[in-house]
């Protein structure tokens, strides 16, 4: 076996995500369509004495462990013995951000821990460790439906995205509070796994914009670039990015934003880059 071990841990954007009911156990269905972007953190795993985890990157958190760490629940929930290997998770995604860079690491762990022979993980419920694990388990552009379990391959256009990470950080648990669907009436084409033309803009966008002032500048900021296609917030936030069919309109933008706005995160992605 092995000594060592590396996998590719890539963002996500929604590009389009729709709040559809609120379950009984106090959850969301949810329908989006998710794309793979070329910004990565990076996963390894070396033999070791016993198990470690370790962060490193500009987006490492202070004392070396984030305070719900999923990969220590993938662990502790389904009772899996840990390998005795050093896991090294490099954090080039910005985190509260909407990328999914947690999830992303738990299945990139989740494929590692595969080569490792853990048989256990084939009767794992993916979205129990989180809603977007089973998408990036998966690994490709997708239509997600559910609580992020229903997942249906859906190729997207080649785009090219500006990416912004305001200051402000968004709680996935106070967005999803703020949720009202009273007069909601979506049509029931959206429980389909075709692309329809509901598809489209985010549902956190305007609570976003009403609950933080900076968001509401930012994206009216993030929609102003010329040969812009959309402009959009990913996830329940708090990343912004805007959407081109060319790499240099995209880094046009990106030169745009940063005489504005310097004193925040910004970078040129693209997905279809596997």
């Amino acid at each position: 076996m092995p000594v060592e071990y590396r996998e590719l841990s890539p963002a996500k954007l929604n590009l389009f995500l729709k709040i559809i009911s609120k379950r009984d156990d106090g959850y969301h269905n949810l329908r989006s369509g998710m794309t793979l972007v070329n910004l990565c953190d990076e996963v390894t795993a070396k033999k070791n004495s016993k198990f470690k985890i370790n962060y490193i990157g500009p987006f490492a958190p202070e004392n070396n462990s984030f305070e719900d760490c999923i990969v220590e629940k993938i662990f502790s929930k389904f009772n899996l013995v840990k390998p005795n290997y050093s896991f090294t998770i490099k954090k080039n995604i910005p985190i509260q951000s909407g990328l999914g860079s947690a999830s992303s690491n738990a299945a990139a762990v989740l494929r590692i821990l595969e080569k490792l022979n853990y048989e256990e993980i084939k009767k794992i419920n993916f979205s129990e460790i989180g809603a977007d694990v089973p998408f990036f388990v998966h690994g490709k552009d997708s239509i997600v439906r559910g609580l992020g379990d229903i997942i249906v391959k859906q190729p997207f256009p080649k785009y090219h995205f500006l990416i912004i990470k305001p200051k402000q950080n968004c709680s996935t648990a106070e967005m999803y509070n703020q949720i009202n669907l009273d007069g909601t009436n979506y049509d029931l084409n959206l429980d389909t796994d075709e692309i329809s033309e509901h598809d489209t803009g985010n549902d956190f966008e305007v609570i976003a914009e009403n609950k933080y002032k900076e968001m509401s500048s930012l994206l009216k900021f993030m929609r102003s670039f010329p040969e812009l296609i959309f402009s959009r917030l990913t996830g329940s936030g708090s990343c912004i990015y805007s959407t081109f069919e060319s790499k240099s309109n995209a880094e046009q933008a990106l030169s745009i934003f940063k005489k504005s706005f310097p004193e925040h995160w910004s970078a040129v992605v693209e997905n279809n880059f596997i």
